[in-house]
């Protein structure tokens, strides 16, 4: 009876190994993989939608080459409600195919847990194209892991964000890691209370270590570009851009 219960308790333990093997690896791949084919689906509905836009405007004046040093003075995209998509996270060093679509809100349900977005933003914290800080969440692993690779950013590594008028291009500054209390990295100035911004910042929020909630990673990104739709996608991504809208 003893031998029979233990072999029981054997099994049963391999079951449970397996199950949490195929929740946290094979759950993050597959759902990873449809939230890439809808962010490529949405990007596309939304580019046509930017386009189509774009072509009833009258045709803009030629802009003059930013020299450097000069302030960059994007325009500011706009927030649209709660759970809905305003644009694309794009990060070459996360894979040279890695696509997500940006949802209002950092809502589990609608949002982070999402099979179509994945990546959200938080509302109380700038869009692109002000100054201040654009925040963005999304999960280390679990649902699709949209920034499990956070941790692999390399200092000068480009992000772009993109929107209806074109690509924000930020280049990785560094990371910081702080207890999930430290709600101080959502403010315009990280960690900074009550200084104003001067610099259009792009931050990433995930869990650390992984497998775990016990503390927060946080990346830190500088806006050193911009990119208007009527000029096309920056070189870098450009390839994908044009797959994504075929």
């Amino acid at each position: 009876m003893t031998g029979i219960l233990g072999e029981l308790l054997i099994t049963a333990g391999v079951l449970v190994m397996l199950f949490l093997g195929w929740y946290v690896w094979l759950n993050d791949i597959v759902t990873g993989s449809v939230q890439q084919g809808a962010a490529v689906d949405v990007q596309r509905e939304l580019q046509q939608e930017w386009e189509d836009d774009l072509a009833t405007q009258p045709e803009p004046e030629p802009e003059e080459t930013t020299e450097p040093g000069t302030p960059l003075d994007p325009p500011v995209a706009v927030a649209p409600a709660a759970g809905e998509s305003w644009g694309a996270l794009i990060v070459p060093r996360f894979g040279e195919d890695y696509v997500r679509a940006i949802g209002e809100g950092v809502d589990p349900a609608t949002v982070l847990n999402s099979r179509t977005l994945g990546v959200g933003h938080y509302a109380e914290t700038q869009m692109p194209g002000e100054l201040g800080n654009v925040a963005l969440a999304a999960h280390r692993n679990t649902w699709g892991g949209a920034f499990s690779e956070v941790g692999e950013l390399q200092l000068g590594d480009n992000l772009y964000v993109e929107t209806r008028d074109g690509w924000y291009q930020y280049a990785f500054r560094g990371l910081e890691y702080v207890w999930p209390s430290g709600v101080e990295v959502l403010l315009p100035v990280p960690q900074a209370p009550q200084v104003e911004p001067g610099e259009h910042i792009l931050t990433l929020t995930t869990c650390n270590p992984r497998f775990s909630t016990a503390e927060r990673m946080i990346a830190y990104a500088v806006l050193e570009d911009w990119h208007p739709r009527s000029g096309g996608a920056p070189a870098e991504i450009s390839g994908l851009v044009e797959a994504s809208s075929r």
